[in-house]
């Protein structure tokens, strides 16, 4: 699939430039994530490259740590403390509805297809409820297909019920609290901790986390769901005022590396890191299941009421919710296939 092929060759061919002595702005990105992950390792570096090249090296980035909670880096990037991060909308629970059309279960596409066509939607659709204001859109993103990661095997949604499992916000909390999950909820860097001390026998996490977060060394078990169990919806963004200091030369050199072309690249890396996660599944003897028809059947049920009550809260914002949801499948099913 060429499609798909291309954001996944562009990741692994990554080549990260010298830094040159003719930069006039520098900017900073600031991560949440482990510097290992590979959002800080691939993606940041690819395009921070890329606009230093853009702009004959005018505009440059420079990755930090720790400038504010993982879901304190909307505000941080509002207010200026960071020049761009990436933000998970789930960890912002209420200020994000048209985001979580991301969110729905069964997709049925991969992160490169579902991120250029979240793209898309969003230009044409999400943007008018405008709640990314205070900051400037740059790129959105999906990770790959979420799975369940467990202690003990999940054979049914019944062995859901009652059980501890770190949700992750928005529309997958709302599917594992369908099926009776308890939610716990903590932000991803929490993870390890959070299943090693059996605070959460479970996660609902895409198959990266295995390596990035070392999910391998604390659970025994992966639950696949055919189609997508759900997808996590990203953004990455800049402080406005950043953005608008730049000459209208170094804004449209910017953009044109950014928007549906990062977009695209990012779901690549997600995919990259989902490799990642397989092979580390396999070398920890960690087993991999997937959801039986019935399993799928009553996913499908419980899907339609959430989706019907996201129409419901995501009507009247200044687009229709439901041509989103269905432009958003279909235009990543179609990416999917080139």
């Amino acid at each position: 699939m060429k499609f798909r092929s291309y954001a996944l060759a562009a990741a692994a061919a990554l080549v990260v430039l010298p830094v040159s002595a003719k930069a006039q702005t520098r900017l900073i990105i600031g991560s949440w994530a482990a510097p290992t992950h590979e959002v800080n390792t691939t993606l940041f570096p690819h395009w921070a490259q890329e606009v230093e090249k853009a702009t004959g090296g005018r505009v440059k980035f420079e990755i930090k740590y720790n400038l504010a909670p993982p879901p304190g880096f909307f505000d941080a990037v509002r207010d200026g403390v960071a020049d761009a991060s990436w933000v998970f909308h789930g960890y912002n629970p209420g200020k994000f509805v048209a985001t979580q059309v991301m969110e729905m279960p069964g997709l049925g596409a991969s992160a490169a297809a579902g991120s250029a066509a979240y793209w898309r939607v969003h230009e044409k659709h999400l943007a008018k409820a405008n709640e990314h204001e205070g900051v400037k859109v740059m790129a959105l993103m999906t990770h790959g297909a979420g799975v369940i990661h467990s202690q003990r095997p999940i054979k049914s949604w019944a062995d859901l019920k009652g059980l501890k499992v770190r949700l992750p916000g928005g529309i997958a909390s709302k599917v594992g609290e369908a099926f009776g999950a308890v939610a716990v909820t903590v932000p991803a860097p929490k993870v390890y901790e959070t299943l090693s001390s059996r605070v959460a026998e479970a996660v609902f996490m895409p198959w990266e986390v295995q390596k990035s977060f070392r999910v391998a060394e604390v659970t025994k078990h992966i639950l696949e769901v055919p189609g997508n169990l759900y997808d996590g919806s990203f953004a990455i963004v800049m402080n406005p005022a950043k953005f608008n200091a730049l000459s209208p030369a170094d804004q449209k050199a910017v953009m044109s590396v950014s928007g549906e072309k990062l977009s695209h690249f990012a779901g690549g890396v997600w995919a990259q890191a989902d490799v990642a996660g397989r092979e580390a599944a396999k070398a920890a003897g960690n087993s991999v299941s997937t959801a039986s028809p019935d399993m799928l059947a009553a996913l499908k049920k419980v899907s339609a009421d959430i989706e019907a009550e996201w129409v419901k809260r995501a009507t009247g914002k200044g687009y229709d919710p439901k041509a989103a949801l269905e432009e958003l499948r279909s235009t990543a099913r179609t990416l999917d296939k080139k």
